[in-house]
C-alpha cells in the first residue's frame, strides 16, 4: 500500500507531501452526477454498494494518496432518534431546543448507529492501494445543526442555546460525544486507517464558549481514536482564533482552512502539533492553470518546516474541473520539499 499519508501523520517530514482533497468524491465529478441523477443523497449514503462506488470514483481518476468514506457528518443522527432529510442540505423536522428533546436522544450500540457505513468500508478496502479515512462531525458542529434545525448563515438559535441552556447543552454534548466515539469505533473496526473530525461550525463561537462546549468533547473523541492506534486529523473552519486552543487536542495533524497561511499556523501550534494539513483556497481550482499551480506552490512552501499533508482549506467546489484537479495533484507531485529552491517562483 502507498503509505505516504500514514508516514506523514506519524511525524515523518517526507520529500513529497501526500495529497487528498476534502469532498474529492462528489459534485465536481461527471460520474458522480450521473449517479446522483438516479439516486438521492440518502440513497447513495445508505446503500453500501453505492457509497463504496462514490468513494472509489476519484481514486480511479486521480493519483491521490488517500480515500475518504462517502458519507455526511449527520449520518449518525437518525440512529440516535433524530430523523432528518436532505433538501439539499440537512433539515430537521424537530430541532433540539429543550431538555426533553435532549433527553429523547439515544446512544445506540456502535454497530447500530449506521451499520451501512461499516458495510461500505468493507467493500471499499479491498479495492484500495492507499489509506482510507473515516470521519465524523464534532459534537459542537452537529449540535449546531440539531439546534438550528437547518443550515443558516448565522445559526442564531444554536449560538443562543449554549448561553441560555448550559446544562442542557452539556447533556447534548455528552450524548453526541458518546455516540460519536461509538460511530468512529465502528468505522475503525471495519478497517479505516485514519479518522478526521470535522468541526465545520466551530468558528462561529468565541473562544471561551468553544473551550467550554467544544474542546473537551473533541478531545475525548480524538483520544479514544488515538487509543485505538489510529491517526487523527481535525479541521475547524473560520477558526483562526481557535488554532492555539486546538493545538492541545490529541492530533496527528491539524487541518487549517484557507484563511490562515500554514507557516503562521505552524508558529501558533508547534511543538504541540507536528503535522499540518491544508490549505489551498478551494476557489483556486476555478483559476487559470498557471495561477492555480502558483498557488499550489505557495501553499507547499508555507507548509515547509514540518510534516505537511496537502489538501484544500475546505471542501471541493462543484464548479471545479477535473482538469484543474489533475494539475493541482501534478504540482504537488513535482514539488520536492527537501529541495524547494528548484521550483522557481514562490508566489
Amino acid at each position: 500500500m502507498n503509505d505516504l499519508l500514514l508516514r506523514t501523520l506519524a511525524g515523518a517530514n517526507e520529500e513529497r507531501a501526500p495529497v487528498w482533497l476534502m469532498r474529492q468524491a462528489g459534485r465536481h465529478l461527471p460520474e458522480y452526477r450521473d449517479l446522483k441523477a438516479k439516486h438521492d443523497f440518502w440513497t447513495l449514503a445508505r446503500t453500501p454498494e453505492l457509497a463504496a462506488e462514490v468513494t472509489l470514483q476519484p481514486l480511479r481518476r486521480y493519483p491521490l494518496d488517500a480515500a475518504i468514506v462517502f458519507q455526511d457528518i449527520m449520518t449518525p443522527l437518525p440512529g440516535m432518534g433524530a430523523p432528518l432529510a436532505f433538501n439539499p442540505g440537512p433539515v430537521m423536522d424537530a430541532p433540539i431546543r429543550d431538555a426533553a428533546a435532549v433527553a429523547a436522544l439515544r446512544v445506540p450500540h456502535q454497530d447500530e448507529i449506521a451499520p451501512f457505513v461499516g458495510e461500505a468500508i468493507r467493500l471499499i478496502k479491498p479495492e484500495l492501494s492507499v489509506p482510507l479515512i473515516g470521519f465524523a462531525g464534532a459534537p459542537l458542529t452537529v449540535a449546531t445543526y440539531l439546534i438550528e434545525g437547518a443550515g443558516s448563515k448565522d445559526y442564531p438559535h444554536a449560538r443562543a442555546f449554549f448561553r441560555t441552556n448550559p446544562n442542557d447543552a452539556h447533556a447534548l454534548m455528552r450524548t453526541l460525544t458518546d455516540a460519536t466515539i461509538g460511530y468512529l469505533n465502528h468505522q475503525i473496526d471495519a478497517g479505516v486507517d485514519a479518522v478526521q473530525l470535522f468541526d465545520s461550525w466551530a468558528g462561529l463561537y468565541p473562544r471561551p464558549l468553544y473551550e467550554t462546549f467544544g474542546l473537551p468533547y473533541a478531545r475525548e473523541i480524538l483520544q479514544a481514536v488515538i487509543d485505538r492506534g489510529v491517526p487523527t486529523l481535525a479541521i475547524a473552519v473560520g477558526a483562526q482564533h481557535l488554532l492555539d486552543a486546538m493545538a492541545d487536542l490529541p492530533l496527528s495533524a491539524l487541518s487549517v482552512d484557507w484563511r490562515t497561511p500554514l507557516d503562521q499556523a505552524r508558529a501558533l501550534t508547534q511543538p504541540r502539533v507536528t503535522a499540518l494539513q491544508g490549505n489551498l483556497d478551494p476557489t483556486a481550482l476555478l483559476a487559470p492553470e498557471d495561477a492555480l499551480r502558483r498557488e499550489v506552490r505557495t501553499t507547499l512552501r508555507a507548509g515547509l518546516g514540518g510534516p505537511h499533508v496537502f489538501n484544500l482549506g475546505h471542501g471541493m467546489l462543484p464548479a471545479a474541473s477535473p482538469e484543474r484537479v489533475h494539475a493541482l495533484i501534478d504540482e504537488v507531485h513535482r514539488f520536492n520539499r527537501h529541495n524547494p529552491s528548484e521550483h522557481g517562483d514562490s508566489a
